[in-house]
């Protein structure tokens, strides 16, 4: 955390959402809401791809917006297998990003609760970047994306991405046609990628 990241509360379905907004050193373009990795498997907000999509996405002039999911740090309430905690994403959206430019980024877990919070919001408002890394499309039902929302997604995944197999992801996206960025040798968690993948997902926010 540094001095231009604030640490927050939002008022969750089952009690406080705790939250982490990182500001851009010039004037914001939007809200990036960013979903961490598994709850019951170690994530957080502060996990290190979490971290490097908000990096990246004050970078390019964004307020980055990290929760952690209930259940976890100070957040209220238990795991709830993906249902409470797309409540949580559109609770934090709905109180920190109603207006103004959206962007929505998962990794993992996060991922599959991205694609189910923008299947609910997009016939509503505009979402202008989606980043999605590591998508669990062997382990969830990841939601199909809205075909008009493809030329605005990045999809990034491991080569030998040993907790999500790459072919899942390309099963998941092979019907909708939707491009998958591969980082060749990649594992789940992009251990010395984090440089690349923070690249790439600059490349795409500037497209």
């Amino acid at each position: 955390m540094n001095s231009r990241t604030e640490r927050f509360q939002v008022q969750g379905a089952v009690g406080p959402i705790e939250a982490l907004r990182d500001l851009p050193d010039g004037p914001s373009r939007g809200v990036a809401v960013i979903a961490h990795p598994h709850p019951l498997f170690g994530g957080t907000m502060d996990n290190k791809v979490v971290q490097t999509l908000a990096r990246a996405f004050v970078q390019c002039g964004w307020t980055a917006l990290r929760f952690n999911f209930r259940g976890i740090g100070a957040s209220a309430g238990v795991y709830d297998e993906g249902h409470g905690e797309t409540d949580d994403m559109l609770r934090v959206i709905a109180t920190q990003a109603s207006q103004g430019a959206l962007s929505l980024a998962g990794f993992s877990f996060g991922s599959f609760v991205t694609s189910q919070v923008l299947q609910t919001l997009w016939p509503l408002r505009s979402v202008e970047k989606i980043v999605l890394v590591g998508t669990a499309a062997s382990r969830f039902d990841v939601a199909a994306l809205p075909p008009d929302s493809h030329d605005r997604t990045l999809v990034v995944h491991g080569e030998h991405d040993d907790t999500v197999p790459l072919l899942a992801v390309l099963d998941w996206a092979r019907p909708q046609s939707l491009p998958v960025t591969v980082i060749p040798g990649g594992a789940h968690f992009f251990h010395g990628q984090l440089p690349l993948l923070k690249n790439l997902v600059v490349r795409h926010l500037r497209s």
